[in-house]
């Protein structure tokens, strides 16, 4: 359901603190909030397809089992795909979906709300 920002405004002030389990924003935030998710979904945002050690060697503080529950998690939510190739060295790739690179007009909006509030000149 499309809505305009007025429109939205309107639906906020009228949401019962009750109601807030179905509101989209609340859902969003319970997929992507997390210690590594969001790093990870903005790597995959910023590089696209990458393998498994490319994502943990940009993040070298994650544990491997941490790194590979978070990607379990975000395929499981449907924002990114694990693609398995059975070759010599066999490989992983992972890729954002059309749903998760969906995300990075949220990640500008964060970056322009950070740039305004949170970075000192």
């Amino acid at each position: 359901m499309k809505v305009t920002y007025e429109e939205y405004l309107q639906l906020i002030a009228n949401t019962a603190n009750n109601e807030k389990e179905g509101c989209p924003v609340t859902k969003t935030l319970d997929i992507i909030q997390g210690k590594w998710v969001e790093h990870i979904l903005f790597f995959l945002c910023r590089n696209g397809t990458s393998r498994f050690g490319e994502i943990h060697k940009a993040h070298p503080q994650i544990s491997k089992t941490m790194l590979s529950s978070v990607l379990k998690h975000l395929e499981a939510t449907g924002l990114l795909v694990r693609r398995q190739y059975n070759e010599i060295p066999p490989h992983t790739e992972y890729e954002l979906t059309d749903k998760g690179k969906d995300l990075m007009p949220v990640f500008y909006a964060m970056y322009q709300w950070g740039n305004k509030y949170l970075i000192k000149e």
